[in-house]
């Protein structure tokens, strides 16, 4: 693969990456018995089970039975298969329901789908934002998104911009339920926060903080809390 200078998948070319098949890429001796595919899978189910730092060349070399200089004629470094496993992933994205021409709520059904596949694949959360990546199959759910804003009125650019905006919203909500979730583990930390700002509440010099920790209480499930968050969100975009 061409690689630029500098480290990581923004130095490959992506038609190289994403246009040309296993069986066009160059390679010495015999033809191995493992593909881009299996690679790619191989370091998904590890992200799954074990979060993305395992993922390492080495351990999915061993996965797959491969010598590890063996996978750098598939993905040259990690940054590259990074890249490769948020593609392949994406693929579940690939059949959302259809779009009914209402564009907030076509909209909010997206996001609530990336927020189901963020969840499915906690480590996308802290992956997506930081990269472009243009794969087939992450290409075809922003078609679907660009489509689904269509009736807004918005220019291609701003269309664009809107479903960056709604993707870095999911990421980050999705990133910190993950940390929410782990934190209620340990229900002495939770408890003594609780204690803490119930103190600082009352000490007469936070009365916003008062007054909102105060006020009714909202359902707090996780599905109820980014519902209303989304809801916010897409009804206060600027369609004009």
């Amino acid at each position: 693969m061409t690689r630029a200078e500098g480290p990581g998948a923004a130095g490959v070319d992506p038609r190289e990456l994403w246009l040309t098949p296993d069986s066009d890429r160059p390679r010495r001796g015999r033809r191995p018995a493992f593909s881009r595919e299996a690679i790619t899978v191989a370091a998904v189910a590890l992200a799954d089970a074990e979060g993305i730092d395992a993922v390492t060349m080495r351990r999915v070399a061993a996965e797959v039975g491969a010598g590890v200089m063996s996978l750098y004629s598939y993905a040259p470094d990690k940054e590259t298969l990074l890249d490769l496993m948020i593609d392949h992933v994406n693929g579940e994205l690939s059949a959302p329901r259809p779009l009914t021409g209402d564009w907030r709520a076509d909209l909010k059904a997206i996001g609530h789908l990336q927020r189901e596949h963020m969840l499915r694949h906690p480590w996308l959360a802290g992956a997506v934002p930081a990269r472009r990546t243009l794969g087939p199959r992450t290409l075809a759910f922003l078609e679907h998104a660009l489509a689904a804003l269509r009736p807004s009125g918005l220019d291609g650019g701003a269309r664009l911009e809107v479903f960056a905006q709604l993707t870095a919203f999911v990421a980050g909500h999705v990133a910190h339920e993950v940390t929410q979730a782990e934190a209620a583990q340990s229900p002495g930390r939770a408890a003594a926060e609780a204690l803490y700002l119930t103190a600082v509440a009352a000490d007469g010099h936070h009365p916003e903080l008062a007054e909102a920790l105060a006020s009714a209480g909202r359902p707090v499930t996780p599905d109820a809390t980014f519902a209303r968050f989304l809801n916010r969100l897409v009804d206060g975009l600027d369609a004009g």
